[in-house]
């Protein structure tokens, strides 16, 4: 294979490709039933064209017969007047218009037969432009459903290498820990607090209520020599205290 036939075929095939891909269905459509239409036209007018030699044909053989007949009758008048030498030229005048009738006819036979088969094309024609005009529409939404079917899916297809998606979904993640990590502070403060409240109440507020209870104890048990317990401090000594004092005190 030479490097210019090669050439050729690959040239060939990517304007074939190009071709194929600049295709629109529904354009090329309406082009096919445009061409058909002019097909029509282009064969209705030969149609006509045949009808009309064929009438013509059919008038001149009509002609030709009548001639052949005009002709024989001026025969017989010259053979009846004695003049031979006209009534062969009269015979002879007949019969060429007789050969010119018998060729137009066998024409005539022929040329019907062609227009009769125009016919039957013409006819066939026009319904397969009927049939064509009525599934053209039917082609064309099937085919705006196939290319936005196929645009949805190169869409979809598209959404993870976008940028703007990607930059999106990582904004919502961002959000997320943000709400995480406000969520994780505010559980840690309540957490803290409730330690601390919790400490009160298991800490010093207990030992008060417990010497308080102890005190009440001693001050009912012997209320004249009542001392508070040691603690790991040095406590100074104190007086006696009578009922009354205490209670005022407490209050």
């Amino acid at each position: 294979m030479g490097f210019f036939d090669r050439l050729s075929r690959l040239l060939r095939a990517n304007l074939n490709d190009l071709l194929s891909k600049a295709e629109d269905p529904a354009k090329i459509l309406d082009q096919s039933v445009a061409d058909m239409q002019s097909d029509l036209v282009r064969l209705r007018q030969a149609v006509a064209m045949a009808i009309a030699s064929q009438k013509r044909m059919q008038s001149q053989a009509e002609q030709a017969e009548a001639q052949a007949k005009t002709w024989y009758e001026r025969a017989g008048i010259a053979l009846q007047k004695g003049d031979e030498t006209l009534a062969r030229e009269a015979l002879s005048r007949r019969k060429a218009f007789q050969d010119t009738a018998v060729g137009l006819n066998n024409q005539l036979s022929s040329q019907s037969n062609q227009v009769e088969i125009l016919k039957q094309n013409l006819v066939t024609i026009e319904g397969k432009i009927a049939e064509a005009k009525t599934k053209k529409n039917m082609l064309k939404a099937r085919a705006e459903a196939a290319q936005a079917q196929q645009q949805l899916q190169s869409t979809v297809g598209s959404l993870g290498t976008n940028s703007s998606v990607a930059a999106f979904e990582r904004m919502e993640e961002k959000v997320e820990a943000l709400e995480a990590t406000s969520q994780a502070s505010a559980e840690l403060a309540s957490a803290d607090l409730e330690s601390r409240f919790a400490a009160l109440q298991s800490g010093s507020f207990n030992d008060v209520e417990d010497e308080l209870s102890a005190l009440k104890n001693r001050i009912k048990g012997n209320p004249e020599n009542m001392s508070l317990p040691m603690g790991d401090w040095p406590i100074p000594k104190l007086k006696p205290m009578k009922i009354s004092e205490v209670n005022n005190d407490l209050e």
